[in-house]
């Protein structure tokens, strides 16, 4: 049973979600995630159920360890938890939402003890291949609250039966464990080329929920790293033609 937990969520680009904690409640965080926290609350970093479950941990992305913020003292306390880039804070109340949903590695932030983080394999070869997550997802159980973190801006989608989204595969956050997911072939030889949105995306089919993500972490980083390499690049010319100057104009001085 996870403890009860009330909450707030601050800010527009770089969220922060408040934690409310009653005496002996607790909420547990990815190892790092703690902005602050007021007196009367321990903090107790586990593998959080032995070496197996860190290991499980790790496979989808998180760290080894898990911190639990543990509320000993009297009246009520808060705890914070910072998002770690540009974009939302999701809340799921796993209790309204059969008890689990399914995510992408590193997406979880924060939840009330009593939430665990399990392994989730892919159901077909190709989603695992190209689904831009990999095989490997992240499903967190239990009957209480859970805070996901996403980039850019969060489009939630409730899907019919039998209704279809076709996504890219890096935006894709979370899903019910009742939406089928897949990963096809974008079709057309100019659009596989030229299309700019990569050879597949992720196919989805309801009935259920479904959270999309308008800036993934992954193109996020490409465009730093692009951005970079430009730079380096143009300081390389400066210097260069720097170099060519001064070597012209000690050649004129010799004349």
């Amino acid at each position: 049973m996870a403890d009860v937990i009330d909450y707030k969520i601050y800010g527009d680009d770089m969220q922060t979600v408040e934690i409310e904690l009653d005496p002996g409640e607790a909420v547990r965080a990815e190892a790092g995630a703690m902005m602050y926290m007021e007196d009367g609350i321990e903090m107790q970093t586990s593998t959080g159920g032995g070496v197996f479950n860190g290991l499980k941990r790790m496979f989808t992305g998180e760290s080894f360890f898990i911190t639990s913020f543990l509320h000993t003292g009297s009246g009520k306390k808060h705890v914070a938890f910072g998002a770690p880039y540009p974009g939302k804070i999701i809340s799921l109340d796993l209790a309204t939402l059969g008890g689990n949903f399914i995510c992408q590695k590193d997406a979880f932030l924060c939840a009330a003890q009593g939430i665990e983080i399990e392994i989730e394999f892919t159901k077909r070869i190709g989603a695992g291949i190209f689904g831009g997550e990999g095989f490997i997802l992240q499903r967190l159980t239990g009957n209480g609250l859970a805070f996901i973190h996403a980039g850019g801006t969060i489009i939630k989608k409730v899907l019919a039966p039998g209704e279809t989204l076709r996504v890219d595969t890096g935006c894709l956050v979370a899903f019910e464990p009742s939406v089928d997911y897949d990963v096809r072939f974008i079709g057309g030889f100019k659009n596989s080329l030229f299309g700019g949105e990569g050879l597949f995306f992720a196919h989805l089919r309801g009935p259920g929920i479904v959270y999309l993500q308008s800036l993934p972490f992954s193109r996020l980083a490409d465009r730093i790293l692009a951005a970079a390499r430009f730079q380096n690049k143009g300081e390389s010319k400066g210097i260069a033609g720097l170099g060519s100057s001064l070597l012209g104009d000690l050649l004129q001085g010799d004349r």
